[in-house]
């Protein structure tokens, strides 16, 4: 079998979710390996546009517009979208039509992580469950599908963001204390936790991401009875320069998760060189067995200790753990691994 051509599909695409942003990075990585790539989602940009798919769409998929871009493709990855069924309609088409053909069903994250519907994650002997994480892969383990785990990747020399530029945009002084957390405001997310860190010190609290999954009420009580200042908008501008300007602007980066998939932007500020306040989301404690040394969002100790003298032998640490065990250098070489494994099933 000759895989000269990949369909990537999901809810939506091209937006700064961490979904869409590890997808983008595996459809570079699939060209790099000579492959046509088609993107296809419900919203975002993308190739195609498959009503349906999206994840607050509440219409039938278009089974038949999504198997007509399918079959034009030797494999499907499937980012996410059969693994969590935030649109249990679209879940349900994309699993069905990738039943029987090549593809790698990307697991992000799986439906008894999170609350919401559960469905049962599928498996077909055409198929590589990827995961992006080795507590998902025992998991999946436990429940008879064999996984691999590819971890996210990134970019080991991002350009630096412009602090007193980014600053300025936000109205921050010089002098201000910033403490950053680059997230969507859901309940998962832990806004109190992070908040919490930062009135603790009187940190001005930005947060970057919109309220979402019907959180908008609560993120308004919580902001408003802050006892700090508080900045809640994206980050100034678009793309990975936007986000260096976020995490130069900010003296530290909050990750008070109670449950991530993966939780880039704890990586991301490691490799701009900021330290991160981590919250008791399982995966960070696999991430920090990588050698990573940020501070638990329990220490307040620890926090207050690091704003008075930060350590740049920890910055540097930090910043060549990713380095080192989180390179982008490396995913075209992983990816070609999983599409030797689908030829080899294929026969």
């Amino acid at each position: 079998m000759r895989i000269t051509s990949a369909a990537v599909v999901s809810y939506r695409l091209g937006g700064l979710d961490g979904v869409s942003v590890e997808a983008a990075k595996w459809v570079d990585a699939l060209r790099s390996l000579g492959l046509h790539v088609v993107t296809v989602a419900g919203s975002g940009a993308c190739d195609v546009t498959v009503a349906g798919l999206d994840v607050g769409d509440r219409r039938s998929p278009d089974a038949p517009a999504l198997r007509a871009v399918l079959d034009q493709v030797d494999v499907v990855v499937a980012e996410n979208i059969c693994s969590l069924p935030v649109n249990p309609a679209a879940f349900a088409a994309v699993t069905d039509a990738v039943r029987g053909r090549p593809a790698v069903l990307r697991h992000h994250d799986l439906p008894w992580q999170r609350r919401g519907p559960y469905r049962q994650i599928d498996d077909d002997p055409a198929w590589v469950h990827v995961t992006v994480n080795h507590l998902s892969r025992r998991q999946l383990a436990q429940r008879g599908i064999d996984a691999v785990t590819v971890y996210n990747a990134f970019d080991p020399n991002p350009e630096p963001g412009d602090r007193q530029a980014s600053r300025s945009l936000l109205g921050v002084a010089e002098d201000e204390l910033l403490f950053v957390q680059p997230t969507r405001a859901i309940p998962r997310k832990n806004v109190d936790g992070g908040l919490a860190v930062a009135e603790a010190l009187g940190a001005t609290y930005w947060i970057t991401g919109p309220a979402e999954d019907g959180f908008g009420d609560e993120l308004a009580r919580l902001l408003s009875k802050s006892r700090v200042r508080v900045i809640h908008r994206p980050a100034p501008g678009e793309g990975p320069d936007a986000m260096a300007g976020v995490y130069a602007a900010a003296d530290l980066v909050l990750m008070p998760s109670t449950w991530e998939g993966f939780g880039n932007p704890a990586v991301e500020a490691s490799l701009y060189r900021r330290q991160v306040v981590v919250g008791p989301y399982p995966v960070a404690r696999e991430l920090a067995g990588l050698g990573f040394e940020w501070i638990a969002l329990s220490d307040g100790q620890a926090v207050e200790r690091w704003i008075r003298q930060p350590d740049e032998d920890v910055l540097e640490h930090n910043r060549e753990v990713a380095r080192r065990r989180l390179s982008l250098s490396e995913l075209p070489r992983q990816i070609a691994g999983l599409l030797d494994r689908i030829k080899r099933m294929s026969g």
